[in-house]
């Protein structure tokens, strides 16, 4: 059985990185936490407009 836990290497620039911590903590999550639930909210909307995605379209990763 696969990790359900990918883990992704993330390049942005450092310092909106940490102006984004800063925010993060400030509203007591993890940075890691909130990038999450950005994506969640992103494949929600994303979903709402053209329908769920697929299984066999998710992994593309490994």
């Amino acid at each position: 059985m696969k990790d359900p836990i990918l883990r992704y290497t993330l390049r942005v620039d450092r310092e909106l990185f940490k102006k984004f911590r800063y925010v993060a903590e400030a509203d007591a999550r993890s940075a890691n936490r909130d990038i999450e639930q950005y994506l969640k909210k992103r494949v929600k909307e994303y979903e709402a407009q053209n329908g769920a995605i697929l299984p066999e379209h998710d992994d593309n990763t490994n």
